[in-house]
């Protein structure tokens, strides 16, 4: 299941880097970019968090909040945000019920193995709470640049 641009966004409950819960309610009337990774502090996921963070004040200029999700507890989350001096929220999502209800976790396959993860994903969501646009499959190096251009056109 993958979401399109005018369905309304799932609903959501996680707890951000700090154990705080946090819900899609409290960002109602809010525009979202929400990217969904697979691990922090491996390379790739680190270069595609630092080039949302090089892009935070761009994207906060025009009205967007981000939040990264992976699958990580808390407390990695919060070293990985203070390490990497991330300016937005980081949710937990161990048990894949954000990402699913996304379709951002799934078979995927590397060497020839077939397992389930979090496929690398970035919604980008209106006030009214529905999808502007979703991108799927994407790769780390480059796609904060892709999520600007696209919010630019």
């Amino acid at each position: 299941m993958t979401l399109e641009a005018g369905q309304k966004a799932p609903a959501f409950t996680a707890e951000d880097q700090t154990g705080t819960v946090r819900t899609s309610d409290e960002f109602a009337g809010s525009k979202l970019v929400i990217y969904f990774y697979p691990k922090a502090f491996t390379p790739g996921c680190t270069t595609e968090s630092c080039d949302f963070r090089d892009r935070h004040d761009l994207l906060a200029a025009k009205g967007y909040q981000i939040l990264g999700v992976s699958p990580d507890k808390p407390e990695k989350l919060q070293k990985f945000k203070d390490e990497y001096e991330l300016p937005f929220d980081l949710l937990s999502d161990p048990e894949h019920a954000m990402s699913g209800a996304f379709g951002a976790y799934g078979p995927k396959t590397n060497y020839g193995r077939e397992y389930m993860g979090i496929i690398r994903s970035t919604f980008l969501i209106d006030e009214d709470g529905a999808i502007e646009e979703a991108f799927y499959n994407v790769r780390a190096k480059g796609h904060a640049d892709r999520i600007t251009k696209a919010i630019d056109a």
